[in-house]
């Protein structure tokens, strides 16, 4: 069996903006884009036609609205500011960090997380009391290409752990999202059912 956690509203809270049209328009301005003054709405519309349950990498959805506006930003300028747009203060959740131990005990275990934004997941972890050599598999949306609950993402976090998807547990708040995994044949646990601190005994009881 292998265990991989959800991370954000899982593993650890992260403060996001309030309003990301306008943080990363923001961003955009520091870095010297004339930014549409109907950013706001651009930013709202879908730019880039993915197949479904294919994760756009927030960088490229910024820079076709962008480009829908006949904008062009300098190389790389539209990532630096979604990264900086989405810096976050982290904190650990209670009992986030004895559950992955528990975890460790038992098999490989990772992380699957829909992230649209480069290295959020990455530093999240870092300011986080989670230990990031703890985890045989880091898997995010923006990385792997597939977001939950598409079981394509449930695969492939699967594959790196070395599990067949059925051999998979996987952890997280939100049925809609993370329930995905029970159609690939693995099993969902909800936070809801099961919060963190009593992760350790419920997969005790699992021996």
């Amino acid at each position: 069996m292998a265990v991989s956690f959800d991370l954000f509203g899982t593993l650890v809270e992260a403060e996001r903006p309030a309003d990301p049209a306008e943080a990363v328009g923001a961003e955009l301005r520091e870095r010297g884009v004339a930014v549409p003054d109907d950013w706001d709405r651009a930013y709202r519309e879908m730019h880039v036609d993915a197949p479904e349950g294919a994760e756009v990498p927030l960088p490229a959805h910024v820079s076709a609205a962008l480009g829908s506006r006949d904008v062009d930003a300098p190389a790389n300028a539209a990532r630096r500011a979604v990264v900086s747009a989405f810096d976050p203060a982290v904190e650990t959740r209670e009992g986030a960090v004895e559950a992955v131990e528990a975890a460790s005990e038992r098999g490989p275990v990772g992380i699957l997380s829909n992230c649209a934004v480069p290295q959020l997941a990455r530093t999240a972890l870092i300011r986080s009391d989670l230990d990031r050599d703890a985890f045989d598999a880091i898997v995010t949306s923006v990385a792997c290409g597939w977001r939950k609950p598409d079981p394509r993402a449930f695969e492939t976090c699967a594959d790196r752990l070395g599990v067949p998807v059925a051999d998979l547990v996987h952890v997280g708040d939100d049925p809609r999202t993370d329930g995905g995994i029970a159609d690939c044949g693995g099993e969902a646990l909800h936070l809801a059912d099961v919060p963190l601190t009593a992760f350790p005994d419920w997969l005790e009881g699992r021996r």
